[in-house]
């Protein structure tokens, strides 16, 4: 498995090399295959961890690490990996992973405490399939609340539900 790990991460080496290259970005990165964990916050550890760095930096991190989820997808495409094995490869940038993970975390604790409170589900805004996965492993254990996925494609989000939420029946006029 480590020789499929090391293969996959040399792919991702030649398609940074040209990405970079051809875009013109003033950027480095570093593969790590089975990086530690960095903190026990941390909701999961990929298999193999690209950390970018450089002048161009604020590009990657520009609306929301948008073109860095988009190099973390090609990387995906190329290496033909399934939705489910996404967790596999990650790419960051200055610490931005780690940042937001934090910050999911803390959506999770006030959307949790809303719910408890008042009984009514929470719809988070839409995410990332990466970002989606993250709130359901949040909630994976918990005894009170539980979570699904709802939308279509790029809109697609998570609710947050009472474990025996029942909706209320439609009275017909």
């Amino acid at each position: 498995m480590l020789e499929e790990k090391v293969a996959a991460a040399k792919s991702i080496d030649s398609l940074l090399k040209n990405v970079i290259a051809s875009g013109a970005f003033k950027l480095k990165y570093r593969i790590t295959v089975n990086p530690p964990a960095r903190t026990d916050q941390e909701l999961e550890t990929p298999d193999i961890l690209v950390e970018l760095a450089g002048p161009d930096s604020d590009l990657l991190l520009e609306r929301g690490g948008e073109m860095l989820r988009s190099l973390e997808t090609i990387a995906h495409e190329s290496l033909r990996l399934h939705a489910e094995e996404h967790s596999r490869v990650a790419f960051d940038c200055r610490g931005y992973r780690a940042a937001r993970q934090q910050e999911l975390r803390m959506a999770a604790d006030v959307a949790a405490e809303k719910v408890l409170r008042s009984g009514v589900p929470y719809s988070f805004a839409p995410m990332s399939s990466r970002e989606r996965r993250m709130i359901h492993l949040v909630f994976r254990d918990h005894e009170s609340l539980t979570t699904q996925s709802e939308g279509e494609g790029g809109r697609r989000y998570v609710v947050l539900y009472p474990r025996d939420y029942k909706p209320a029946k439609r009275s017909r006029r």
